[in-house]
């Protein structure tokens, strides 16, 4: 099952002036990443044999399994978002600049007495926020749905974090952990934005162009023609959002798709039935992709989304569950690639718009076809490892 919408919203030209987007300008975003101890490229990899059986040029992968050992991107605008924080901090306090060198001193972030960092999360962006606070000898406490399976709520708890359950969805549990940290003081590093919350969340979505800025360099060292079309998975938006914003400034952009599950499908329900502004989901938030499941896009990403998107996509579970295989069980030579449920979702919405005839008339009017190069992220690892190996049939 999978559903579609071509987005009539979108623009050749896009100008977004709200102050939010110049986090997108800062200088500091790569020089902070390459700070983090464990920092390097993850792998730009190619599926030829894939790329061939499904009719297109060549298919690339980000594969972002292999990011801090973590098994995930959100990493990358965790620590970025914290980091930003603890600057503004101690600049508007002590009127000195903060050097990156000094977040990993202890003594010296003991002169400002943080309160603990605090999100609301699936699994991934949780963890990255408790791992980089652990790592920098501060507390955290994260907010997770009851849905949310057992590994992911382990993983958080062994980053050294206090783990609150909520009985209830992502949106739910957003909420439920926006009022318990106005009421204690806490520090809360979210990665989707809500009325009078943006600045941290433009921060996060700002630290993500520098796995574009890889994706580039690794383009500019093997020659290989840029990507015709990008892919990426939507959740709330951030990522998307960021992706918008750093591919749109470029002369000869991708065609930018967004994929959600067709029970979380926040952002095609704005494309389709709004006109112009965001709306939630109508599903049951409830599908094997846990860090998608979110039922309304972030007030600061859905602008970018809706004026550089070209077309949204809806996927369902076993459309996920095909694309993990696909990836596990590789056609050819092509390599393997050990991809979550959310990670394979990219990968699940380009195996439909090649071959599903309910995309035909989308395939068609992007253009998708054998002189595309289409780039996708695997943005997650095995993080429910029990699930991938049902899944996959994995006896490693």
């Amino acid at each position: 099952m999978c559903d579609y919408s071509l987005n009539r919203h979108v623009t050749d030209n896009p100008v977004w002036s709200d102050p939010e987007y110049t986090a997108f300008l800062s200088e500091d975003i790569e020089e902070f990443h390459r700070s983090v101890p464990g920092y390097s490229f993850t792998p730009l990899v190619r599926l030829s044999c894939l790329a061939r059986k499904i009719g297109v040029r060549e298919i690339l992968v980000k594969d972002e399994s292999h990011r801090f050992g973590l098994k995930a991107f959100k990493s990358m605008g965790a620590s970025y978002a914290i980091y930003r924080f603890i600057k503004r901090v101690w600049e508007n306090r002590f009127g000195v600049k903060f050097e990156i060198a000094n977040l990993y001193d202890p003594a010296l972030l003991a002169q400002i007495d943080l309160r603990p960092f605090c999100t609301a999360t699936d699994g991934n962006h949780g963890r990255a926020v408790a791992w980089f606070a652990n790592k920098i000898g501060q507390r955290a406490v994260i907010y997770i749905p009851s849905c949310a399976v057992k590994a992911r709520i382990d993983n958080i708890r062994k980053e050294g974090a206090e783990v609150v359950v909520v009985d209830g969805s992502y949106d739910q549990t957003l909420k439920r952990m926006a009022q318990d940290a106005e009421e204690q003081g806490w520090h809360v590093i979210s990665d989707t934005s809500y009325p009078g919350y943006t600045e941290v969340s433009a921060w996060i979505m700002a630290a993500y162009t520098t796995m574009f800025r890889e994706i580039d360099r690794a383009l500019d060292d093997s020659a290989e023609t840029p990507p015709s079309h990008a892919i990426f998975q939507v959740g709330v938006g951030s990522f998307a959002g960021a992706a918008a914003w750093y591919y749109l400034q470029k002369r000869n952009p991708p065609l930018l798709i967004g994929v959600e599950p067709t029970e979380a499908d926040c952002i095609l329900e704005s494309i389709r039935h709004g006109d112009g502004e965001l709306r939630s989901s109508r599903g049951s938030l409830r599908t094997i992709m846990a860090g998608l499941n979110c039922g309304t896009p972030s007030l600061n990403a859905w602008p970018l989304i809706r004026d550089g998107f070209r077309l949204a996509v809806a996927i369902s579970d076993e459309s996920c569950r095909k694309a993990m295989r696909q990836f596990y069980h590789p056609v050819g030579d092509d390599p393997r690639v050990i991809s979550g449920e959310s990670g394979a979702a990219g990968l699940a919405a380009l195996i439909a718009l090649a071959t599903a005839e309910k995309l035909a008339e989308a395939k068609e009017r992007l253009e998708i076809g054998s002189d595309s190069t289409i780039l996708v992220f695997n943005t997650e690892g095995d993080t429910d490892p029990e699930h991938f190996r049902e899944v996959t049939g994995a006896t490693d």
